[in-house]
């Protein structure tokens, strides 16, 4: 019989039961199909009432984690989309475990299916629904804007919904801001370690990336000064929050100082601000502080879901025409069917109970990667997808990154961040969200720490 451990979690019985029998389904103790005790025998065993089982055991059904049959019990439930919507397929092994991919984790019970299963059956019965797969303005609908303003809004950043533009993700809001405010050969000014999303993108548009020192409150104000009077750029890319991929915030007080030297010397800030959904407090945005330059980013792929594909851009109101021009150039317009989605989870509060579950899970794996990994050095915040792993000597960044390719984990290397030719450090990034499972994780950084404690592969070497 099933007989939930409950020691590690705190607060009402019947909230902690769900929590256990959840964190046993997750790690494989629970499978799809198996019975649970009935009321009684677990109230038995736990020492509560029946009325606490029957409590735990509803609210496990609501979360889609169970499934009552008449007359035969309570079960794990299976995925019912299993077969019809099958996971994409992949080249590696099944054993092949990727801590690669910057994403968030899936939570348990499967609460994204069900809040778009919800959604969806709504939609499906709105008198209308059709006008939402017609051509619609390139900016977005008026309440797609004004719910990406509110989504902002959570941010820090208080801005009316004529100054955003619904865009095909962070990616593409980008692709819209740089291509309409740059040329081929001009010069962008990013962290000494940026987002290689930002690396692909100027090598399409023919850009010269120029990293600036940082520390561990992100750039050096002193350093972008200096840049800007001796290496002048048009536009400064920064991540201040949760940066990729070194984990730093910066602080209010610095975000005062880079925005005041950008001002100064008209360098505009394109601020990619996808991963402050996991901080409850936020600083203020740095386009806070200089809102007539600055192009702010949000989007729904980290918070909610990869698959939604809406980004929220916030410009200027006078750069607003050429942003929805240079829009309709790339793909006239992004699907408004799933900005509908993005706006109904908004208003409504289901995007902030994914966020919360997202926060929830990000913090129980980074608690896993700080044990796993004690005694090495790594930079991480307890809510971030991703923590920074600084290397022993005698290992570099791409000869650890093949070695650990070889006994079956996926990890990214350190050069892949650096703009330009700039050295790079020996670490590599370490993704917590991408595994399929805290179990996965787990033996991913088990690997890890067996590597770090050898010495390279002579074999790896180039004669």
């Amino acid at each position: 019989m099933w007989t939930p451990n409950l020691s590690s979690f705190r607060g009402p019985r019947y909230l902690a039961i769900v929590s256990a029998l959840a964190e046993d389904v997750e790690r494989g103790h629970l499978k799809a199909g198996d019975q649970l005790p009935t009321h009684r025998d677990l109230a038995t065993v736990l020492g509560v009432t029946t009325g606490t089982i029957t409590r735990a055991y509803s609210e496990a059904a609501k979360r889609g984690l169970l499934v009552g049959e008449t007359g035969r019990g309570t079960f794990v439930k299976a995925n019912l989309f299993e077969d019809a919507f099958p996971a994409p397929s992949s080249t590696e092994d099944e054993n092949f475990i990727d801590l690669s991919l910057n994403i968030p984790p899936l939570s348990v019970g499967d609460p994204l299916g069900q809040a778009l299963t919800k959604t969806l059956t709504g939609l499906a019965a709105r008198p209308g629904l059709s006008t939402l797969m017609g051509y619609q303005p390139a900016a977005g609908l008026e309440r797609h804007r004004a719910a990406g303003a509110a989504w902002v809004a959570r941010s820090g950043l208080k801005v009316d919904a004529q100054q955003i533009l619904i865009c095909n993700g962070a990616l593409h809001a980008m692709t819209v801001v740089f291509s309409t405010l740059t040329k081929p050969g001009d010069s962008v000014f990013t962290e000494s370690l940026t987002y290689p999303g930002m690396k692909n993108l100027a090598h399409l548009l023919h850009l010269r990336l120029k990293g600036l020192p940082t520390d561990d409150q992100g750039i050096i104000p002193e350093a972008f000064d200096n840049a800007c009077r001796h290496e002048p750029a048009r536009i400064l890319y920064t991540i201040p929050t949760l940066q990729n991929p070194m984990g730093t915030i910066m602080p209010e007080a610095r975000r005062r100082q880079i925005a005041a030297i950008a001002t100064a010397h008209n360098v505009a800030i394109v601020e990619d601000d996808v991963h402050s959904f996991m901080l409850s407090s936020p600083p203020p945005p740095l386009s806070f502080f200089a809102a007539e330059n600055s192009y702010f980013i949000l989007s729904t792929s980290k918070s909610i879901a990869g698959g939604l594909r809406i980004g929220y851009l916030v410009a200027p109101p006078r750069m607003v025409e050429p942003l929805a021009t240079s829009l309709r150039a790339t793909v006239w317009m992004a699907a408004p069917l799933m900005a509908e989605i993005a706006s109904e989870w908004i208003l409504d509060g289901t995007a902030d109970r994914l966020v919360e579950q997202k926060r929830s899970e990000a913090a129980a794996r980074q608690l896993i990667a700080t044990n796993a990994l004690a005694g090495f050095r790594f930079d991480a915040h307890p809510l971030s997808f991703h923590l920074w792993l600084h290397l022993p000597e005698q290992w570099c960044s791409n000869e650890f990154s093949a070695q650990l390719r070889r006994r079956g984990v996926a990890v990214t290397p350190a050069e892949a961040f650096v703009p330009g030719r700039e050295e790079s450090p020996h670490a590599v990034r370490v993704c917590v969200g991408a595994p399929r499972s805290r179990a996965q994780l787990e033996k991913g950084l088990e690997i890890i720490r067996a590597v770090l404690h050898e010495t390279p592969d002579p074999s790896l070497s180039i004669l």
